[in-house]
């Protein structure tokens, strides 16, 4: 099944409030171009200079998502059009995001990824440390990024239960967190395999890589 036809099949059975990122990391801009004469205007990618280099040859109206681990050396060759910063971990990156937007004079979106999968290889913060840095905000605020939400990778695993109860637990934590930010409405959860539960229990925007684009090139 062609790109186009992938998309359009996911998009027919999605929530209209669902907001589907597609995952084009390690894809050539062929493939971008198939999805986007299809409508797709979100796209997400995990390494910086390839995000990069799409976007300098890319339609301009893409919003760039990324989604991936970031090394903070690298956030300035972003810092001039990223649209969403998924997987912020630490605080010292968020500080330095800070920075580098205010060169750019921007407001970059953030989401806090909290760590919730039972797997060394996943990143984030624990319940606490998050409840920490949203609190640390409040009082010490960073006036180039804006806190959009939270994002979360369940287990890689076949037991249901288990992922579903992964996302209610990130689900509760985004409820807390509107209380301290009210302008925090995404939950980005789900992927592949999992988004029609991360739906289910809550999630506003999925990352669909695979499912749209087929196996990734390496």
């Amino acid at each position: 099944m062609s790109i186009q036809k992938q998309l359009l099949s996911i998009l027919e059975d999605l929530p209209k409030h669902i907001h589907l990122v597609a995952v084009s990391k390690t894809k050539p801009n062929a493939d971008l171009e198939e999805a986007y004469a299809a409508g797709q205007r979100i796209f997400g990618e995990n390494k910086i200079q390839e995000m990069t280099q799409k976007w300098e040859t890319l339609p301009k109206d893409i919003q760039w998502h990324m989604i991936g681990n970031v090394q903070t050396n690298k956030v300035k060759y972003m810092a001039p059009y990223v649209s969403l910063i998924h997987g912020v971990d630490r605080y010292k990156l968020l500080k330095e995001i800070n920075k580098q937007a205010a060169k750019s004079d921007r407001i970059i979106d953030c989401l806090l990824q909290m760590h919730i999968a039972q797997e060394d290889t996943k990143f984030g913060f624990n319940k606490e440390e998050l409840e920490a840095v949203v609190t640390d905000l409040k009082v010490n605020p960073l006036p180039y990024i804006r806190i959009k939400g939270l994002m979360g990778m369940a287990t890689f695993t076949d037991n249901q239960e288990q992922i579903r109860s992964e996302f209610k637990t990130l689900k509760q934590q985004f409820d807390w967190l509107q209380t301290q930010h009210p302008e925090a409405n995404e939950l980005s959860m789900g992927m592949s395999g999992d988004y029609v539960l991360a739906i289910e229990e809550g999630s506003t925007m999925i990352r669909v890589g695979s499912k749209i684009f087929g196996s990734r090139n390496y």
